[in-house]
């Protein structure tokens, strides 16, 4: 992995940053709601408390029946098609009976209906028959006492509602009703006239199918929508918020205020702000319960709990993009007992607005200081790289294969040695190393020349010595020892001018002056050389069409072919073929020359143009050394004008092949 990688996964480890911002965010969010909740819970204890001390018109008992709020004019025939819009919130009695009560200014109108599959009929004034038949039983009851009605008919239309017993002040002795049927059960629709001042109202339905009590009823108070309640209830409710006392039912007893969902002074936020609080931060939000707001009971999980007397807090979404709503649901006791239940609705755009603007004012910063983080690690890599990048280059440049130096220093200092950093104390390391490395590298190149001028002296002294004893006499078995004296006098003599001849061609090779000359027809010149000394052996030349011009050094290019071709000499059988080829390439010039022989060892390919290797016998008596020098003066050839020199076995495996790529030499300019 590069550097600026690593350093880009390490700028990326900044992203903790915004993460733990929204983390933040979120737990403020949510202590910010709690601490509304609880702010909203307080001031619903403190209602509740204020409506039982101010003496409050609040519902008495567990149970009652519930007289809604007419919706639209309801007509007394005996079928429920007015009474649609109220049937959700029908009150059941007994096991077969469903009840409806409602009020307008017309009066107090009743709708009950009873399935009853199989129908048991007798006329009203049968008297004790009618109470043997399906039948209603409905008691009116007021400040003076209760009176029973029966309301029976054999056939669906308008009946009479007579009383059973004693009159009772106030309440009428009959009134008329309307009885349908179906198979399904009965229906009964009636209306009482407003002024009866009734305070409990008791239904029963007798099947006689099913038998049971023929008088029961269930006798409860009626309860409504109280004026005075809301009154009350909004002079104690805090500003800006809906309050509803409701029964223990849930029934829908007083109201004030309404729900502000309108935009504040906050403004609206749009979708994709709220899409981002709903989805990251108020994860924990309600669906709105548009449902509840206008309807006469509220049976809503917070309303549930509060019953059993908990206090209780809910968020939901509200109905407008971006708001939220609290709802606090808390009992109203008295005398230790829940009487009722008090619930606070209060809409809020301010929260999610906030909580918004400080997510996004913490990701921008965030991202902000993480894109100037990655910028500045980037810039940071990217130049890092680059100066390690001219290190390198420069390393490399500097050493060639053998170790030589190629003049770096000569041109300048080593690159940023002199920063002040550890990239400097990098440079300046590598500026002390090539020094050192330059310096043994040109003792080693002046080694060859020194030895041979220091071995001549005594070699000349030994020479002689040896000289003087073939004039002496000496034993008959000292001859062979004197001998092998001289053939290794001989060989050092060798060794020390074949060693002068290398630094002798080191030096004419560099400073070998360039021409522009063909190259083909110096080839072909060192061809026509070389066919006397091929003896049996074919050689072929193979050379350009047009002439191939060239700005080098012939002489020493000559050279080179006359080592490569005495290398090949030695390894061709006396009845094979070598090869001389020419050809241009991108930049210059390719000499190939091969030869039919045994191929390269895979050890030795790497090797063959360092100085001093060799792959003929050195243990051969009387043969003259061979020090691999040839090989390594035509690398220099090669290297000299700026090209390389290399060996291959050929693909058919019949022999090798040694190549001489050269480049055009750097013209003078005067």
């Amino acid at each position: 992995m590069t550097l600026r990688r690593k350093l880009l996964l390490v700028a990326l480890c900044t992203l903790a940053l915004p993460v733990a911002g929204w983390l933040y965010v979120r737990q403020m969010e949510a202590l910010l709601r709690e601490g509304q909740a609880q702010a909203l819970i307080a001031s619903a204890r403190a209602v509740a408390r204020s409506l039982v001390v101010t003496h409050a018109p609040l519902p008495q008992g567990d149970a009652a029946w519930y007289v809604q709020q007419a919706v639209n004019p309801i007509t007394v025939d005996g079928y429920g098609d007015d009474w649609a819009p109220l049937t959700p919130w029908s009150q059941p009695f007994g096991t077969r009976g469903k009840l409806l009560l409602a009020e307008d200014a017309g009066g107090l109108y009743l709708y009950a209906e009873v399935r009853d599959a199989r129908r048991t009929r007798a006329d009203a004034q049968d008297g004790a028959n009618a109470l043997a038949a399906d039948h209603l039983n409905l008691v009116l009851g007021n400040a003076v006492g209760q009176q029973h009605y029966l309301l029976e008919s054999d056939a669906p239309g308008t009946i009479a509602a007579r009383a059973l017993g004693s009159p009772v002040a106030g309440l009428p002795a009959e009134f008329p009703a309307q009885w349908q049927e179906d198979g399904s059960g009965f229906r009964i629709e009636l209306r009482l006239p407003r002024g009866l001042q009734l305070q409990a109202l008791g239904i029963g339905a007798y099947v006689a199918e099913a038998g049971g009590d023929r008088m029961a009823v269930e006798m409860q108070p009626l309860l409504d929508y109280s004026a005075a309640l809301s009154a009350e209830l909004a002079s104690l409710a805090p500003d800006r918020v809906q309050a509803r006392v409701l029964s223990p039912q849930g029934w829908l007893l007083a109201r004030s205020g309404r729900l502000d969902t309108a935009p504040g002074t906050h403004g609206q936020p749009g979708w994709f702000a709220a899409l981002v609080y709903r989805s990251l931060l108020a994860t924990r939000l309600e669906d709105a319960n548009l449902w509840a707001q206008d309807v006469p009971r509220v049976d809503t999980p917070e309303v549930l709990r509060a019953r059993t007397g908990a206090p209780v807090s809910v968020w939901r979404s509200g109905e407008e993009r971006g708001s939220v709503v609290l709802s606090a649901a808390v009992p109203i006791e008295q005398g230790g007992k829940p009487v009722g239940v008090l619930l606070l609705e209060q809409a809020s755009r301010a929260v999610p607005l906030l909580a918004n603007r400080a997510l996004f004012g913490l990701l921008l910063t965030s991202f902000g200081v993480l894109l100037l983080a990655g910028a500045i690690l980037l810039w940071f890599a990217t130049r890092l790289s680059l100066r390690l990048g001219r290190l390198r280059n420069a390393a490399e440049r500097a050493q060639l294969s053998d170790g030589r130096l190629d003049g770096l220093f000569e041109r300048g200092r080593f690159p940023m040695t002199d920063a002040p950093d550890e990239i400097g104390d990098l440079a300046r390391s590598f500026e002390r190393l090539f020094e050192a490395v330059g310096g043994y590298t040109d003792y080693l190149r002046t080694l060859a020349s020194k030895l041979s001028h220091e071995l001549n002296t005594p070699l000349a002294i030994v020479k002689s010595s040896l000289d003087n004893l073939e004039h002496a006499e000496l034993p008959p078995d000292a001859q062979p020892y004197l001998a092998r004296a001289r053939d290794g006098v001989a060989r050092l003599g060798a060794l020390v001018r074949a060693m002068s001849e290398a630094s002798r061609m080191e030096r004419a090779i560099a400073a070998a002056e360039p021409e522009d000359v063909d190259l083909r027809e110096v080839v072909r010149g060192c061809a026509e050389a070389y066919r006397p000394l091929a003896g049996a052996r074919r050689l072929d030349c193979v050379l350009p069409d047009a002439p191939l011009h060239l700005h080098c050094a012939p002489e020493p290019i000559a050279q080179a072919l006359d080592k490569l071709f005495d290398n090949a000499l030695s390894f061709t059988p006396p009845d094979g073929w070598l090869r001389l080829s020419l050809r241009a390439v991108d930049g210059g010039a390719e000499i190939e020359l091969a030869n039919q022989g045994p191929p390269l060892p895979a050890a030795m390919q790497g090797r063959l143009f360092d100085s001093l290797v060799s792959l003929r016998d050195k243990a051969t008596p009387g043969d003259a050394p061979h020090l691999g020098l040839g090989l390594y003066v035509v690398r220099l050839v090669a290297e000299r004008h700026g090209g390389v020199a290399s060996a291959r076995n050929l693909d058919d495996g019949s022999g090798v092949a040694f190549s001489l790529r050269l480049h055009g030499m750097p013209r003078q300019r005067f």
